[in-house]
């Protein structure tokens, strides 16, 4: 208000040094977020002298300069085109590579500021040199250093020219490094600027093959829009898993080492549409190199195998047979209720622990396989009266039966594994997934072991594969067990 900008612009050229460092210091705190400073700054001519303060072989000059034109374009796109009109892009360029990491550091944040809503700026940025400055620094202790210039990538990576070019010169595994930090700030730069990379076709080879897929879901997220922005980037990779970046991928799962065949079965278990299962896990052997992990002796390996087939199985079975109704007998075979063990027109009779069971031939024959083989058939049952069941409860064969005659029973658990060899011996199929469901509501840690044996034992297919969904989907808590042994063939 006092009129001490203009002075203050006119020491950025005086000869002593320290004058010009301290004038650009004051200017640098004038125009902090304050409208009227920069536009007074900037039309008392001080842009020229900034631009080249920002070559100066003096660390203390250039940082200064730098940090004046950052709070300069600030907020204010006006004067960020005034200041790459001047000249200033390939200056702060250049400062990438300075000795000074302030100057790095903030020379990063103002690449980034330029980069912000120009497109053709993004590219001119990475045509003149920066990328790989900004890549090395990624590598730097400093975190700030490393999460401006994840900022400057991010930026950068939003526009298709730049992405491939980034990726290519080594962007993608500091970047993915960054996401295991503790810092929320530099996590979600990281995150953003992989979510521009993951927009191009030809990045997502390599997204995969260095285990990029396992680390955006391994990942520990501070901040839930970086949360957001992860699963925004995984949703990019899987729309892009076809034709030929579906082929190339495939390729390597032929040609590379193991490491790298796993890691991309591991990601497509995740990302490939169901269509193509087939051609990616039977065809193209990716189920073995996923089963391959469950073997492995790391621990880390073994889990990512288990929620890969997890994720695999769940998306082959669309409509799970756990959860479809178990289809009924064909409706005009029903005798009804009333006919249950009721001599009525019977004409055979089933002895069970000794007592009499009266059933109709008619209503057998039209329910199995297995009764329809009995009675006509070459069996001694063919012409008996009476039948001896000398393996089956009576209360379970009475269950049993009363499905038969009326296509539908309610199972309870104290009754279900019975209930379920039953129907497997008689081939009732419907029963025998009403059994099935009722008991795959009770597989538990404990018990999983003996339930998979069981669906063996009965080949109950749809327990089985709700048994090793559940092995699957608790991998880690089961491997951890004293004696645990894996026990799917």
């Amino acid at each position: 208000m006092e009129g001490g900008i203009p002075p203050l612009v006119e020491l950025l050229e005086f000869t002593d040094t320290k004058v010009q460092r301290a004038a650009a210091g004051a200017l640098r705190t004038l125009a902090f977020k304050n409208d009227e400073n920069k536009n007074q700054i900037v039309e008392c001519n001080a842009l020229p002298t900034l631009i080249s303060m920002l070559r100066s072989d003096d660390a203390a000059i250039h940082y200064e300069a730098v940090g004046v034109i950052g709070n300069l374009v600030h907020s204010s796109p006006n004067i960020k085109k005034e200041v790459l009109a001047a000249g200033a892009l390939q200056p702060v360029i250049g400062l990438l590579t300075s000795c000074c990491s302030e100057s790095q550091r903030e020379a990063a944040l103002l690449l980034g500021q330029f980069a912000a809503t120009d497109s053709d700026c993004k590219v001119h940025i990475v045509q003149r040199g920066a990328v790989r400055p900004l890549i090395e620094m990624l590598h730097s202790p400093d975190i700030q250093l490393k999460e401006m210039s994840a900022f400057a990538l991010g930026r950068l990576a939003q526009d298709m020219h730049n992405q491939a070019g980034i990726a290519h010169m080594g962007g993608l595994v500091p970047l993915l490094k960054l996401l295991d930090s503790k810092n929320g700030s530099l996590q979600h730069n990281a995150a953003f600027a992989l979510y521009g990379l993951a927009d191009n076709e030809d990045n997502v080879s390599d997204f995969i093959r260095v285990g990029g897929v396992q680390r955006l879901q391994d990942g520990e997220f501070i901040v839930q829009a970086t949360k957001d922005c992860v699963a925004k980037t995984l949703k990019r990779l899987e729309e892009k898993i076809h034709g030929r970046v579906l082929n190339h991928l495939l390729y390597l799962m032929r040609v590379t080492e193991k490491p790298v065949q796993r890691r991309v079965a591991f990601a497509l278990a995740h990302l490939c549409s169901p269509d193509d299962q087939r051609t990616i896990f039977i065809d193209n052997n990716g189920l073995e190199l996923l089963l391959g992990l469950l073997g492995s002796t790391n621990p880390k390996q073994q889990l990512d195998g288990a929620v890969a087939l997890y994720k695999l199985a769940n998306k082959a079975m669309t409509l799970s047979p756990m959860d479809a109704a178990p289809p009924s007998p064909t409706p005009q075979v029903y005798l009804g209720e009333q006919y249950v063990n009721n001599a009525t027109l019977s004409d055979v009779t089933f002895l069970v622990e000794g007592r009499r069971f009266y059933a109709h031939r008619i209503c057998l024959l039209a329910s199995s396989d297995a009764f329809r083989a009995m009675f006509d058939g070459g069996y001694r049952e063919k012409d008996a009266r009476d039948i001896e069941i000398p393996n089956i409860r009576w209360e379970v064969f009475e269950l049993m039966m009363r499905f038969i005659y009326t296509g539908s029973v309610d199972v309870t658990l104290d009754i279900a594994q019975d209930l379920l060899g039953a129907a497997d011996q008689y081939l009732l199929e419907g029963l025998k997934r009403l059994c099935e469901y009722t008991i795959a509501q009770d597989v538990t840690l404990d018990n999983v072991s003996s339930m998979y044996e069981l669906s063996e034992a009965f080949h109950a297919i749809s327990l089985r594969h709700t048994c090793i969904l559940f092995i699957l989907e608790h991998f880690s808590q089961l491997s951890d067990r004293p004696g645990y042994v894996f026990l799917l063939h």
